[in-house]
């Protein structure tokens, strides 16, 4: 997952406001216009689940109530929030935080399960009724929060997730990729695939690992739960974090210096027999906010955005 703070924004990435219309456009906001549009052409009222951090829940709640859920009921919003995990240094110690306590941070997408399932989460989509969840990343401006076609394909294959994915622009481009393992489905991230394979073509000169996963999934509320109960594989991310050290002191980090632990939600797919992938198209589904400028940036994104609106 893309921090907010890769494309300038330090505070949470639904707060990111896109240069798009005469006023602009949050992400947040994004999200509300495509629920609305889905309530209206359906007659219900769409539940929105939003997990947050340990560390921006209280700025998100401030933001959409400064913001009145882009009138969106508050009712029918529901914030839980992400696990975290401790970080360790290069010799495997604890990093201290300045409140003196062990830093920790967020455990990734995929811990998403468990906080369900602690936080009532999963409970409350069970009270309601509720068969079907649809879990994307905020900063995909042309995600499908509502994506009927890709509810049909699942429902209709019998599988209890479904998921979208479009072709590699590149074959290094920054995107998790499928592949099978012991026949079930897998999703290997792009930290974690060497080059030279990430590069290799079939007899067609088709990328042979260029499915990529873009986070727009499909779960059933039993699918949830199965992976609410299992413990999904740890992945390790190198990144800098500052600390205090032996003597008291606040060091800021100024290159990689902590291991991150965290959990990513494609590793829930093995748990299944089989899944339903749907290839998409990238000007139809795919415009992430990840960077400042260049690829997959507030510009691009705005490009893209506009260009499948002008044309839907």
């Amino acid at each position: 997952m893309v921090k907010a703070q890769d494309c300038g924004h330090n505070n949470p990435k639904g707060t990111y406001k896109m240069n798009i219309g005469k006023d602009g456009k949050y992400l947040f906001e994004i999200i509300v216009e495509n629920l609305e549009r889905a309530n209206k052409k359906y007659g219900v009222i769409i539940p929105w689940y939003i997990m947050t951090s340990k560390e921006n829940n209280k700025s998100t709640i401030a933001f959409l109530e400064e913001k009145n859920y882009f009138g969106y009921l508050k009712e029918n919003v529901y914030i839980f929030i992400q696990g975290e995990l401790p970080l360790l240094n290069d010799e495997g110690k604890f990093l201290i935080s300045k409140d003196g306590l062990i830093k920790e941070a967020a455990n990734g997408n995929g811990g998403i399960f468990d906080s369900m399932k602690k936080s009532g989460i999963l409970d409350d989509m069970k009270e309601k009724g509720i068969e079907w969840i649809f879990i994307g990343s905020v900063d995909n401006v042309l995600l499908k929060n509502v994506d009927e076609l890709l509810l049909g394909v699942t429902i209709s294959n019998n599988t209890q997730i479904g998921t979208r994915t479009i072709l590699k622009n590149d074959p290094l481009e920054r995107v998790g990729v499928f592949c099978k393992k012991n026949g079930k489905i897998k999703v290997i991230e792009y930290t974690e695939l060497p080059p030279e394979i990430a590069k290799i073509e079939d007899d067609n000169g088709e990328l042979v690992f260029g499915e990529s996963h873009i986070m727009c999934n499909l779960f059933s509320v039993e699918a949830l739960e199965k992976a609410s109960e299992k413990d999904l594989q740890y992945h390790i991310a190198y990144k800098k974090s500052g600390f205090i050290n032996e003597n008291g002191e606040y060091i800021e980090a100024i290159k990689p210096n902590a291991y991150k632990f965290e959990k990513f939600i494609f590793d829930s797919f093995s748990l299944f027999d089989e899944i339903s992938i749907l290839r998409g198209k990238r000007e139809n589904d795919f415009a992430p906010v990840k960077n400042r400028e260049g690829i997959d940036s507030p510009e691009t994104a705005k490009k893209l955005y506009e260009n499948y609106w002008k044309n839907n």
